[in-house]
């Protein structure tokens, strides 16, 4: 015989839905504001820093620092960077590090413009800094992701290697360019619009980089390896293969570079690309991308490239010393990092 539960006992059966309210408000964590609202707070700050160094540039040389060609001038020289830039950005997402771009960027340009490759013309100009870029990456991904080295000690391996492979090729001296389509494309008769060809270029891998990391199957993979690689292969993704792809992009990007390095130059030198790699992981990091991976973000990245670029150029027509502008620039560096530190614990609370 069952006997009823008085409801002192605490046994009476619950009313229709209370098992779906609320907890009190009270102890209960709020939850974090939208990663986008994030990102918007973040791309509005660079944007707020980038308009201050303009401000800077206008009232410190204002003839100068806003005549067309120096604006021009700032963007093709952001551009070279740039490209290596989204190409790290990737890297950095995936929790990796790239400290080989400036010197594949170097063997890939003095490559390119050896003797016998200029025989080849425009196309062989083009296609070797590409392969050689792509080769370098495909060395750097094998060891990473199949050799099991550390990011760290493999591209620092490559960069050495391909540094001093350069200095061979080269012999210590610069290879002039004497392809006459190569030296037309970095003149002003091939300006589009009154933007240089470089720009273009810039822009173009800016949008590819974006739509592959916002919109694809393989950005989605990149932050899954980023943010928990035992847990992106459990859920099947392909960590080691991934990774690889990864290089293979940043190779792709370092061989584009030398292009542009050498369009805009007209030579070949062993030194070319020097500090990129300082550059580019900078302008990765005070662009949002989480160093430890993760989230990455193009645009943040874009706009750091464009931000130290407008430093220098600022340094450069006040004819300050370099000095004082690694200083500044470090300054940044650490304020970034400080930052992102800063965020991702309110992320975790």
């Amino acid at each position: 015989m069952t006997h009823p539960v008085s409801p002192s006992a605490g046994g009476a059966p619950p009313a229709p839905g209370a098992e779906k309210q609320a907890p009190p408000a009270e102890g209960r964590r709020t939850a974090p504001p939208p990663v986008f609202a994030r990102l918007d707070v973040r791309t509005l700050s660079l944007l707020g820093v980038l308009a201050a160094l303009v401000v800077a540039g206008c009232v410190t040389r204002p003839e100068a620092f806003w005549d067309v060609d120096n604006l021009r001038l700032v963007l093709t020289q952001a551009s070279v960077v740039g490209v290596v830039t989204v190409g790290m950005t990737f890297v950095i997402t995936a929790g990796g590090i790239d400290l080989s771009v400036g010197a594949i960027v170097a063997l890939s340009s003095v490559w390119a413009t050896t003797v016998a490759t200029q025989e080849f013309g425009f196309a062989g100009i083009l296609f070797t800094s590409v392969v050689v870029g792509l080769g370098c990456g495909l060395v750097n991904g094998a060891l990473i992701a199949y050799g099991a080295m550390v990011p760290f000690i493999a591209t620092l391996a490559m960069l050495a290697s391909a540094r001093g492979l350069a200095l061979l090729i080269t012999e210590g001296r610069t290879q002039r360019v004497t392809v006459e389509g190569v030296l037309d494309l970095g003149g002003r008769d091939a300006y589009v619009l009154g933007v240089p060809p470089l720009v273009l270029v810039f822009a173009g891998v800016t949008v590819a980089g974006w739509l592959l990391l916002n919109r694809t199957t393989f950005g989605r993979r990149t932050v899954a390896v980023g943010g928990n690689a035992e847990a992106a292969r459990l859920a099947g993704i392909d960590v080691r293969r991934q990774r690889l792809y990864l290089y293979l992009l940043s190779g792709l990007c370092c061989g584009i570079a030398a292009f542009m390095l050498v369009v805009l130059s007209g030579s070949g030198q062993n030194t070319n690309g020097n500090l990129y790699e300082l550059d580019a992981i900078a302008a990765a990091i005070i662009g949002g991308t989480l160093l430890s991976g993760g989230r990455g973000t193009i645009v943040g990245s874009v706009l750091g490239v464009l931000i130290f670029t407008t430093i220098t150029n600022i340094f450069a027509l006040n004819n300050l010393q370099s000095d004082v502008q690694q200083i500044a620039k470090g300054a940044i560096i650490v304020a970034a990092v400080l930052v992102q530190s800063r965020t991702v614990k309110n992320d975790l609370t």
